[in-house]
């Protein structure tokens, strides 16, 4: 089975129309850089939002988790655009508290990607996965 699926990621991501990319952070670790610089720097108003309407260590998980999908993201795109991208152009969304996230990327020339993305956590830590399939060019 694990053989089969590695020749399917193989087989797509040669094929030049499909990139993955993951990011897992530690939590406790994370916690040291998320400053007010860092915020600004790498989140967006929207992004700020979200996390902020949480008290204590909520925010903190929904800081990381929203930190973990940017970063998985940009390792996917960067697969198939190597044009560099600032992290508070990559925007993760949600539609609701504990709803499924989004991706804006906040860039035209990247409008012809279709992203899924899933957050996950456990403990300290946060992970995403992000698939990003060329939909038009």
């Amino acid at each position: 089975m694990e053989s089969k699926l590695s020749q399917s990621a193989e087989i797509l991501s040669n094929a030049g129309k499909f990139a993955v990319g993951n990011d897992l952070v530690f939590i406790p670790d994370f916690q040291h850089s998320l400053t007010d610089l860092f915020k600004r720097k790498v989140f967006t108003n929207n992004e700020i939002s979200y996390c902020d309407q949480f008290t204590g260590d909520g925010s903190l998980l929904r800081y990381a988790s929203t930190w973990a999908a940017k970063e998985a993201v940009y390792k996917a795109i960067k697969q198939l655009d190597p044009a560099p991208i600032s992290f508070n152009k990559i925007e993760i969304l949600r539609e609701k508290i504990g709803g499924k996230p989004t991706v804006v990327l906040h860039r035209e020339s990247l409008s012809h990607f279709n992203i899924s993305l899933t957050l996950s956590h456990d403990g300290d830590y946060a992970w995403a996965i992000a698939l990003i399939e060329i939909v038009a060019i």
